[in-house]
């Protein structure tokens, strides 16, 4: 991503103003949201060992993307101010004057009571429920928290942990110990992938008055040792979740090698503290996540094809 030059005016000509559905999209973060809807989607099928309900999953998966378009719209009315200030979300729609408060408050409260509607009658009132606090929690801890504390970065991470929760719960109507891994692993990958971006862009946030940990940590040397310490815990991680019989051995290899290369990574990133070593580390959390999440379904997949196999034979005994 490249700084945006500073706007000559705060008001762009008609000419200019994208579309309004293009202001939806951006005011809901749409591409964000659906990598959190992957994730939901991700902890609905790991939690449905005997067959996955495709309708509810739908229901779930609507559902969620507007709940998290939700989250992101009313984030971006609480910080319109300090986004002005920032290169990087001046040409955001609140602070490029294209869209007004009123009109981003009404939509980002229609999304969630949209969403959460979907997910109560789609899913169940529980995944609802934690659906309504992942909001809640985005928009009046971890929002505020950010130009007060860098302690937000925990408390946004812990937010990112809830959506495959949302999934699980949707799905089985409780949570097990493999949710509780899937989150954690959700939660740990956040830390090591938003502090490389927060150290590219620490000039920025600093602009903007948010307490970033690489704003106010100059030599980027704490930031990176908590982006080495977080890295080398999805190590870990990734073989609990086969511990517990959520995942198999395969997943557990395919873990520890995607693990391992972010926590190279992140020691590059130690060892250089520069933007460079910090884009690579960026970077590699971006396709850490997909991979991860392919291995997890394709592993349960096999899990799945195996205990079948194994019952029939049994069967046929």
């Amino acid at each position: 991503m490249k700084s945006m030059p500073h706007a000559i005016e705060d008001v762009p000509t008609e000419q200019s103003k994208p579309s309004l559905a293009n202001l939806y999209a951006e005011l809901s973060k749409i591409r964000l949201s659906l990598l959190v809807v992957v994730t939901t989607g991700a902890g609905f099928i790991l939690a449905s060992p005997l067959g996955i309900d495709w309708i509810t999953l739908l229901w779930t998966l609507l559902g969620t993307t507007a709940c998290a378009g939700s989250a992101a719209a009313l984030n971006q009315l609480a910080e319109r101010t300090r986004d002005k200030k920032m290169h990087r979300t001046q040409s955001r729609p609140l602070p490029a004057g294209h869209i007004s408060r009123v009109h981003a408050f009404v939509f980002g409260i229609l999304l969630a009571y949209i969403g959460v509607a979907i997910l109560s009658f789609g899913a169940n009132i529980e995944s609802a429920g934690i659906a309504l606090l992942t909001i809640l929690i985005y928009i009046l801890v971890y929002t505020p928290l950010k130009p007060l504390t860098t302690f937000n970065t925990f408390v946004g991470a812990l937010v990112g942990g809830l959506p495959p929760i949302i999934g699980w719960v949707a799905a089985s109507g409780g949570i097990s110990i493999g949710g509780w891994i899937l989150a954690g692993i959700l939660f740990i990958w956040q830390i090591p992938h938003f502090l490389a971006l927060a150290w590219m862009y620490r000039e920025d946030y600093e602009r903007g008055g948010f307490k970033m940990l690489p704003a106010i940590d100059k030599t980027g040397e704490l930031t990176a040792r908590v982006s080495v310490m977080t890295s080398l815990c999805l190590v870990p991680l990734a073989l609990f979740l086969t511990v517990v019989g959520t995942t198999g051995v395969l997943f557990a290899i395919i873990g520890t090698i995607l693990g391992g290369c972010m926590t190279m990574k992140s020691i590059t990133f130690w060892r250089k503290r520069d933007d460079a070593s910090a884009r690579r580390l960026f970077f590699a959390s971006i396709i850490y996540l997909p991979l991860i999440i392919v291995a997890m379904l394709a592993d349960r997949e096999t899990i799945q094809w195996i205990e079948m196999g194994t019952s029939i034979g049994t069967g046929n005994g």
